[in-house]
């Protein structure tokens, strides 16, 4: 096992990976920006380092100020958490190269990964359903005409290198088609540093499903169920919720068995998580994630399996703790991402929480570094924590969310509490009865109530 893990990254992630570490017995190196010197983590961990100024391309994605971290407090591995680094190949590379261990998967399976065509072509090859579209990358117009005659309208654009709704578009069209891929490929440009885009067929009313995987890297595997991702705002997740609403456990056995054997022939190391479009029974892959999700802790909720002690187990050669037997869903799991945020505009909130009560009692869990007197600065993602609920049934799940969304105050800046707290009480989400769609749809007509302009008591 590791003596020491530097924690490549900030705010309730980083928090989390200091308590997998330290219930391991594992000593901790908390890094951080000029701008996070009073983060929780920092003042949790055993050691710090500052890396720089608040700029992540000067500390958080400064990778020789990492190294040089892990040099001078002997932390003999690197936890990168999800965002900045956690997908970096080159990254895994130089550990590797200066002989400090990556939590994660291989370098290899990154860039396989990180590459969405080559990503979907490895998907074929191992067996996962994937959505009808272009071989590789589309480089001319007659060649994008083409393609999306071939599989028939609507049709999506792509970037290859990236994700998060950039470089994304849609064209229903041949007209719509010319627009939406020299816009597609602009964007991915100046959000990659590539344009190359591929065209997938647009399904109308799809739900995100994921599927959580570990695996030894040893050709051991096993996938812990699903999660439903498909509550979203411009390609990005809100509200996660395990087991989906849409599956039975045939469904899930079906998926999840396609997957592991899948991550078995790979010989994929540590977390990861499989995506799928699903629709009228069928799941189409469309990406996979070779890191921690955010949303990791509906599974930990529904299964009991700590994920992040098994990335580190994993990672130090150990391996996996349980076998594909031994993982039960157990009960129903929600999870609220709230977000500095004005809750009906979204416009960023940085600034200093003034108070700050987390709910709690049975099934209820706060994933956050915020604390009253937290000054949430403008340089980062929003997130201010993450509620996880958990009951015996889904109903039972939705009732503890609404109570636990009630005693949830945040006050001194716009939080997405109030955009929460109408949801869990729509007929629609109640029901189950929602696609990707639905949210922007809901978000459209208005209707966020309870907002209190800044108290979200």
């Amino acid at each position: 096992m590791f003596d020491k893990i530097l924690i490549a990254n900030r705010g309730e992630i980083a928090l989390r990976i200091l308590r997998a570490a330290k219930e391991l017995g594992i000593a901790t190196v908390a890094v951080h920006s000029t701008a996070d010197a009073d983060a929780m983590h920092v003042r949790l961990a055993d050691e710090s380092v500052c890396i720089g100024p608040p700029a992540a391309r000067d500390s958080y994605l400064n990778i020789p100020a990492l190294i040089a971290a892990c040099e001078i407090t002997g932390a003999d591995a690197i936890h990168p958490g999800y965002g900045f680094l956690s997908e970096n190949a080159r990254f895994a590379e130089v550990l590797e190269h200066h002989r400090i261990a990556f939590i994660g998967p291989k370098a290899e399976h990154i860039r396989i990964m990180g590459d969405k065509i080559e990503a979907k072509r490895t998907a074929k090859r191992l067996g996962i359903p994937c959505v009808p579209g272009s071989e590789g990358g589309i480089t001319d117009e007659a060649e994008a005409k083409r393609v999306a005659k071939d599989i028939g309208y609507p049709v999506i654009i792509k970037a290859a290198a990236g994700g998060g709704g950039r470089g994304m578009k849609v064209a229903r069209t041949e007209e719509d088609l010319v627009h939406a891929l020299q816009t597609a490929r602009t964007e991915a440009k100046a959000a990659f540093g590539d344009d190359a885009v591929y065209i997938e067929k647009y399904l109308e009313k799809p739900r995100h499903i994921e599927i959580q995987v570990l695996g030894d890297g040893k050709g051991n595997a096993i996938h812990l169920g699903e999660r439903d991702c498909s509550l979203q705002r411009r390609h990005q997740k809100v509200w996660e919720e395990g087991p989906s609403p849409a599956l039975n456990v045939e469904m899930r056995d079906r998926i999840g068995g396609i997957v592991a054997k899948a991550m078995q022939e790979l010989q994929y190391a540590g977390a990861g998580t499989i995506e799928f479009l699903y629709e009228d029974g069928e799941f189409y892959f469309i990406e996979m994630n070779t890191r921690i999700q955010v949303e990791h802790p509906v599974t930990e909720m529904i299964t009991g399996i700590d994920l992040v002690n098994e990335q580190i187990r994993v990672a130090a050669g150990a391996p996996l703790s349980v076998k594909q037997s031994d993982v039960k869903i157990e009960g129903h799991a929600i999870e609220c991402r709230v977000n500095a945020e004005h809750p009906s505009t979204f416009r960023p909130s940085p600034g200093t929480i003034s108070y700050f009560h987390p709910p709690g009692g049975l099934g209820v869990r706060v994933d956050s570094a915020a604390y009253q007197g937290y000054r949430i600065p403008p340089h980062y993602d929003s997130l201010v924590g993450k509620l996880i609920v958990h009951g015996r049934t889904r109903n039972e799940c939705l009732m503890r969310l609404r109570r636990a969304l009630d005693e949830f105050v945040v006050d001194g800046i716009d939080t997405t509490l109030p955009l929460f707290r109408t949801l869990v009480r729509n007929p629609d989400i109640q029901n189950g009865q929602y696609d990707i769609h639905w949210l922007e749809n809901f978000l459209k007509t208005g209707g966020i109530e309870g907002e209190q302009g800044g108290s979200n008591g």
